[in-house]
This record gives structure tokens, sequence and C-alpha cells, in this order.
């Protein structure tokens, strides 16, 4: 969108000209395999651009072409610019500017985020500086308005609280296109009067309604939560779920972020199934800095459902036509067709997908993997910067878990961690007792979350495993979805509190502790969620965490992205908030110790 970007309405007059040969095109593409999305087909036709929008894509754009026309010739494949449908800007470490800037090599020209990490930060406000952040893009990077902020009321206390009145307010804004993920998914079910009311707003505005059903239940409950408006789901982790989803008029979101690995389990809905696809969209959800630099974003979600025996054609649809067709804005973008905006890839490869050229609204904007345009930042606010708050300096011996007097052994409830799932196990374990505290041995680790947003400086205590660290070790985070607290995960006491503590001094981050030494550092500086520097040098400092994990013992595919989930309290089954362990199955306060 932004400013200087025309309307269809407001360049009609201009690209009928231009289609008819009446008015030069700025630019013409010759030459190419223009790859039809709406009907699949691959079609050696021309294209012509004017003011940022396709104003002829046919055989022979010759009659377009004026003195002043700029002529690209190619042989290659001409595909449209690729859509995110759901995904979380935060979970880069980036600003909107600074992940634009990593994403638009590898051919993402639009996003639909939901900024509700920032929402659980800073509020409305946060949001606010995100969408305004995004429309100030080369690409267009349009904004869920966050619909959860706690996610789980009563189960976790966030900085700031979303309310119906803020959904309503945000839906007139430029940049807003709908409801973010709707996590509450038990108070949909239960007709909770704030959730019905936010979907409701937004409805009435005529926009979509993101959904969010993180539970295997496909009975009544779920049922429910489709009657009460959400358009759509990405939590499906089985071919089941995406079938139940698009039987009921929910478009199934397929994803595939960094640690998660959901498209090959439900692409079978399609390949195997025959569904009709249409109903099916590509998304990344949660993708990290370093996979960003390393691997890709969009792209790299296409070429894997692909490699999931995804006919090509068909994986190009579900990242471009049904996501634009999903939000309304099919006559505005996701394909190569009149008026729309002229967000085109050039590749020489329709399975391997390498990205060489990428135009977003009628320039080219990335050649080669480099990026030849600039991304804007807004001035970000002090009151962004200052959100690390936990009070006094932590101690050791407020990360510990109390045993019973006179106990040597007890049994613990243990959130276990699934790798490339967002799901967690509810496991147990004996533990022994040394000097009153609980001790975690073998796989188990300890697990806190520090509460940051009030400086109440509570800690709450329990163990996890699956993650393999030994030795003397930490991992602190104040990414920690959703509430944002920090999470911290160890093997000793003395180090948890270390890792604590510089993270309130450098204002957020992540930060890895052996020994009593620091072994990485990345300053999220911004809400304690984010870094305004460039993605490359945020994801080296990102892989320096994850190579110091893995100095620790860690063997997890992305672990960290599992660390900061580890509070998730809407997705089963065990977690970690500000008030305890959490029951994610029954949606309550559980004891760590068991039987007690």
């Amino acid at each position: 969108m932004g400013n200087t970007f025309n309307t269809w309405p407001e360049c009609a007059a201009q690209l009928v000209g231009v289609a008819a040969g009446r008015i030069a095109a700025d630019t013409v593409i010759l030459g190419g395999r223009v790859v039809n999305v709406h009907t699949r087909e691959i079609l050696r036709w021309d294209i012509a651009i004017a003011a940022g929008r396709f104003a002829y894509v046919g055989p022979n754009a010759s009659h377009c072409i004026g003195p002043n026309t700029k002529v690209l010739r190619t042989d290659e494949f001409v595909i449209p610019g690729l859509c995110d449908g759901h995904m979380h800007v935060e979970s880069g470490m980036l600003t909107p500017a600074e992940f634009a800037r990593a994403v638009i090599p590898h051919g993402t020209t639009t996003m639909f985020t939901d900024p509700h990490e920032i929402a659980n930060v800073m509020g409305l406000d946060g949001v606010r500086l995100m969408h305004d952040e995004g429309l100030m893009q080369p690409v267009n990077i349009f904004t869920q308005m966050p619909s959860c902020a706690p996610s789980a009321p009563g189960l976790e206390t966030t900085g700031f609280e979303i309310s119906a009145e803020d959904v309503a307010e945000a839906m007139a804004w430029p940049g807003i296109v709908g409801l973010g993920e709707m996590m509450n998914f038990p108070g949909v079910t239960n007709g909770d009067p704030q959730m019905l009311a936010e979907m409701a707003a937004t409805a009435r505005a005529g926009k979509t309604i993101g959904g969010h059903y993180a539970s295997p239940d496909l009975g009544p409950a779920f049922h429910a939560y489709a009657a009460g408006g959400p358009a759509d789901d990405h939590e499906g982790t089985r071919e089941a779920d995406a079938v139940m989803r698009v039987r009921q008029g929910m478009r199934s979101m397929l994803r595939l972020g960094s640690a998660w690995y959901d498209v090959e389990t439900q692409i079978t809905a399609i390949t195997e199934l025959g569904l009709d696809s249409r109903n099916f969209i590509l998304c990344t959800d949660d993708c990290h800095s370093g996979t960003l630099i390393n691997e890709g974003h969009m792209n790299r979600v296409v070429r894997h459902a692909i490699s999931c025996g995804c006919d090509p054609m068909v994986a190009l649809q579900m990242a471009t036509i049904n996501t634009a067709t999903h939000f309304g804005l099919e006559r505005e973008l996701g394909s190569i067709a009149p008026g729309r905006r002229a967000d085109v890839i050039f590749t020489s490869n329709l399975t391997t997908l390498p990205i060489n050229r990428v135009m977003a609204r009628g320039k080219t904007v990335a050649l080669n993997g480099e990026v030849l345009t600039d991304c804007p930042h807004i001035a970000w606010p002090e009151a962004a910067r200052r959100t690390v708050r936990i009070g006094a300096d932590k101690i050791a011996t407020e990360f510990m878990v109390a045993a019973p007097d006179g106990a040597d052994a007890v049994v613990v409830r243990v959130i276990g961690v699934i790798e490339n799932q967002a799901p967690t196990k509810a496991l147990e374990a004996t533990l022994p007792v040394r000097d009153g505290c609980v001790i975690a041995q073998g796989d188990n680790c300890h697990v806190s979350l520090v509460e940051r947003h009030r400086a109440r400086g509570s800690v709450s205590n329990a163990f996890v495993s699956g993650f393999g660290y030994e030795g003397n070790m930490a991992i602190a985070s104040t990414v920690a979805h959703d509430s944002h607290h920090m999470i911290v995960v160890g093997t000793c006491h003395e180090n948890m509190a270390l890792a604590a503590n510089r993270l309130a001094e450098v204002g957020g981050g992540v930060t890895v502790w052996n020994d009593g030494v620091e072994q990485a550092l990345v300053e999220l500086p911004i809400a304690g969620l984010m870094s305004d520097a460039p993605a490359v040098t945020v994801a080296a400092k990102a892989d320096q965490i994850v190579q110091a994990m893995a100095d620790c013992g860690c063997t997890l595919n992305n672990a960290y992205m599992q660390h900061s989930l580890l509070a998730l309290v809407v997705i089963p089954e065990l977690r970690i908030s500000d008030l305890g362990l959490v029951d994610v199955t029954r949606f309550e306060i559980t004891p760590v110790l068991k039987d007690v």
C-alpha cells in the first residue's frame, strides 16, 4: 500500500490505455513462461506493467512498448510473488523493515502478519508501531489485529490486555485485514463474550477472522469453534486435522516454520485423498532469522511441499492465489493478471525454485539474492526499548523447587519437548532431593519463568525434558510466547540467575551461559523481542546461540524455538506461566510435585 502506491481505481484509465496500446507501459517483460495460477497453465505470454500494476498479460505485448519503456527479456518462468498466509514478524527477532529486507530476496512479496507478540508486551501501541512500519515497506505487509492478549485469561499475566474495543478501533486502520489467530479456543467453545465480541467486530468490518485450534479433539468442541467464525487454522498436525477444517468451510493452513514441520503429515489430504487444493494455504508461522538468511522463507515452504509429493503448480497456488482469495484480495494480488499489483519472480526451475529476480509493484527489488531497495524504519520510541523489568537481581535460590520436609526423592510433572512440533507431552519423573531442593538429573532440566513486565520479581519453577543439556549451563530468553516474560532453562541455578540478570541488563534478548561464563548473546532491545539491526547481523548472533546450545549438549532441531514456546499456555499438554505450571488439556494450574 503506502501513500505513493495507487489503488486500482485510481490508475484504471492508465492500465486500460496501456492494454489498448494508446499509452506506453513503464515495463514490459518479453518471452517469459508465465505461470497462470488461476488455470494452472504455463503460457508463453508477455507482461506489461504500469503504475506498479499489471496492465496487459497476453501474447505479444509489443503494442505496449514506447520509447521510455523498460524491456526485460527472459526465457525463465515468471511466477507471482509469494504470500505468507500466517506469520509473526517478531519470531524473526527483526523489525518489520529488517524482516522485509531478509525475505525479499527469497521472493516473498506479501505477508499477513499477526503482531500478537508485541501486543502482549506493549498493547495496542505496539500493534500500531508494527502496522505503521509494515505499511512503509516496498512489499505488502498486512496486519491482523491480535485477538488474545492474554492468550488464556486466568492462566497467565501479560504486560497489556487486548479488549474488544481495541479490536473494533483497529479494524479502521488502513493495513488491517482481519483478526489475528483466535488462540483462546476454549473461550470460543464456551461462548466467552469477549472472544465473540472480537469476532463480531471483525465480521462487521467485513474482514477475515484468523483461527488457532490447538487440540486433537475434532468432536463437538471443534465444531463449536468453527461455528464461532474462525475462517482458517494453522495448528493441524495430522491429515485428519486438515480434512476436518476444510470440510467445515475453513482454510487449512499448512505450516513449515523453523521448528514446525506440519506440511508432510497433512498434504496427503491433497496428494492422496484428492481434496480441493484451493482450500489449502502454505505459511511459516514462526521463522527465526537464521532460517531466513540461510534457508529461505516462503520459497522454502513451497519447495518442501513439492518434495512431499505436491504438484509444483498446486504448491504455487497454495502460496499465492489461495492466500489472496482467503483474505478477499484476489483482485489485488496473488496472480499475474490485469490490475493486480505487479509482484513477480523470475525462476529457472519450478521444483527447486531458485529466486533470480524479484519485482514488487513493478520495480525490481532483488536480483540474484541482492536487495536493491530501501526498507524504511520508523523511529521506535524509548518506551519500546525499556520493557524488561524484573525488579531486584535474581539469585540462585529463586530458581529452586522446594521439596516436602524429610523427602529423599519426589515425583514431579515434567514438560516433555517434542522435536519439530509445537505440542509438548505431560511427563513424570522421580527426582532426588538435596538440602530440601529438588534436583534435576538425566535429561531433565530446571525451567523457570521470570515475570518481566511489571517488576513484581516473581519466579515460577518447574521441570522440562528433551533438550539434552549437560554440565552447568543456562539459557534465558525474553521471547517466551505468548506472554513474553523471561523463560530460563538450565542445569545449574547459579547460571540461571546469571542469565536472567544479563538479559535485564541489556534490555532483552537471548543468552547462553556455561560454568559462569556467557557463551553467546543476541540483544533484542525492542520490546525484548526484536532488533532493528540488519538481519545478517542478528542471524549471525542467533547462529551463535544455536551453537552454544549444541555445545551444552542439545541435539534438537531448532531447539531455540522449542525453548521460546515453553510458556505458550494454549497448546497442550504442559506449559509454564507466571502463575505456575499449566495443564493445557484441562486449562488449569497444576502442582509441579505429584501427589503432594
